[in-house]
């Protein structure tokens, strides 16, 4: 679904909080995830870590049936270009990767030349 996010999914988001600094970032995953809060910290249980999520704004409501909030996540698995600059992703990128420089709330992430490419690439976003 990350990659494929639409405006609607994202129509309560109110700030990107980042927990590193996404200039180094040549890409992060993005998805969205249930959360019991809107605003603080989510939990994250996955591999790898966090590297980012979205707060949302006083509108939002959850979900009804299940009382949770729908709240984008940006992360990084252990196999990624940040950690094995030589490895799996040394050129191409997951499906659900977005330059983190394009990430804006009630926007969807961009692919670009340096997330989907690597490093050294000219970026377009």
């Amino acid at each position: 679904m990350s990659s494929l996010l639409t405006e609607g999914d994202l129509a309560h988001e109110d700030t990107v909080v980042w927990l590193e600094d996404p200039e180094g970032l040549d890409y992060v995953r993005q998805t969205l995830d249930k959360t019991k809060r809107r605003g603080t910290k989510p939990p994250y249980l996955r591999d790898g870590r966090m590297v980012g999520y979205v707060r949302l704004d006083d509108t939002a409501e959850p979900d009804p049936d299940s009382g949770l909030y729908k709240r984008r996540v940006f992360f990084l698995l252990p196999h990624d270009r940040d950690s094995l600059p030589h490895g799996l992703y040394q050129e191409g990128a997951p499906g659900e990767a977005v330059d983190p420089r394009t990430i804006e709330p009630r926007k969807p992430g961009n692919k670009t030349d340096r997330s989907q490419r690597g490093p050294g690439v000219t970026t377009t976003a």
